[in-house]
C-alpha cells in the first residue's frame, strides 16, 4: 500500500487572548475554559471551510457531508457560549479567522487539499486527528458538566469523521499516521465502528 505521511506543526496558542477578548457573564468559567470554547469554536469552522473548500474542488459528497456536520459543531459551541455570555470572536466570512493560527492553518491546509482528491482526504483526516487532541485537552481543562458533555459529543463526531475519511484513503490504497493523537488511540478509533454522537 502506498505510505503517505503528512508532518506539519500546529503551535496552538490557546492562551493568547486579551482581557477585552473575554467577556464572562458567568464567572464560574476559568479563563482557560472561556479561552477553550471561544477557539474551539473558530477550530470547527477551520475543519468546515476546509471541507466547503475541497467540495468545491472534487465535488465528493464526503466533504460536503462532513462539513454540514461540523456546522452543527459550530452550533453546539455556540449555544454553550451564549448559555455563559462569552464572546464569540469567529467571523462570518467563509476562509477567515481572527485566530492568526488557524487563519495559517487554513491557508496551509486549502494548499495541500488543492494538490489532489487524495491530498484533500489526507488533510481531512489530519484536521480530525488534530481536533481529536484538542478536544481531549478541554476536557480535561473543564470542571463543568454541561460542557464537558458536549466537548464529548463533538468528540464522537471527530472520531466518526475520522473514520470516514480514513475508509476512503484506504479505498485508495493510501495509509495515513497520526500525527497528534496516540497510535494506540488512533487504532481503537479506526479498529471501532461507527458511534451514534447525538448531535
Amino acid at each position: 500500500m502506498k505510505k503517505i505521511i503528512i508532518i506539519f506543526v500546529a503551535v496552538l496558542f490557546l492562551g493568547c487572548n486579551d482581557s477585552d477578548e473575554i467577556d464572562n457573564v458567568d464567572n464560574t468559567l476559568s479563563r482557560q475554559e472561556i479561552e477553550d470554547l471561544q477557539f474551539l469554536k473558530e477550530e470547527e469552522k477551520l475543519a468546515r471551510d476546509v471541507y466547503l473548500f475541497s467540495y468545491d474542488l472534487y465535488g465528493q459528497k464526503i466533504f460536503q457531508n462532513i462539513a454540514n456536520s461540523e456546522q452543527s459543531h459550530m452550533n453546539s459551541v455556540s449555544a454553550i457560549m451564549k448559555k455563559y455570555g462569552l464572546k464569540d470572536l469567529a467571523l462570518t466570512e467563509r476562509g477567515k479567522f481572527s485566530n492568526a493560527v488557524l487563519q495559517g492553518l487554513y491557508v496551509d491546509l486549502t494548499s495541500l487539499a488543492s494538490r489532489s482528491m487524495e491530498e484533500a482526504l489526507i488533510v481531512g483526516a489530519t484536521i480530525e486527528d488534530l481536533d481529536i487532541n484538542d478536544l481531549n485537552t478541554f476536557i480535561e481543562n473543564t470542571n463543568h458538566s454541561d460542557v464537558e458533555v458536549m466537548y464529548n459529543k463533538l468528540n464522537c463526531g471527530s472520531r466518526n469523521h475520522l473514520r470516514a475519511y480514513i475508509k476512503n484513503l484506504g479505498n485508495i490504497n493510501v495509509i495515513y499516521d497520526p500525527q497528534f493523537i496516540s497510535i494506540e488511540e488512533f487504532d481503537g478509533i479506526i479498529n471501532n465502528t461507527g458511534e451514534k454522537c447525538n448531535n
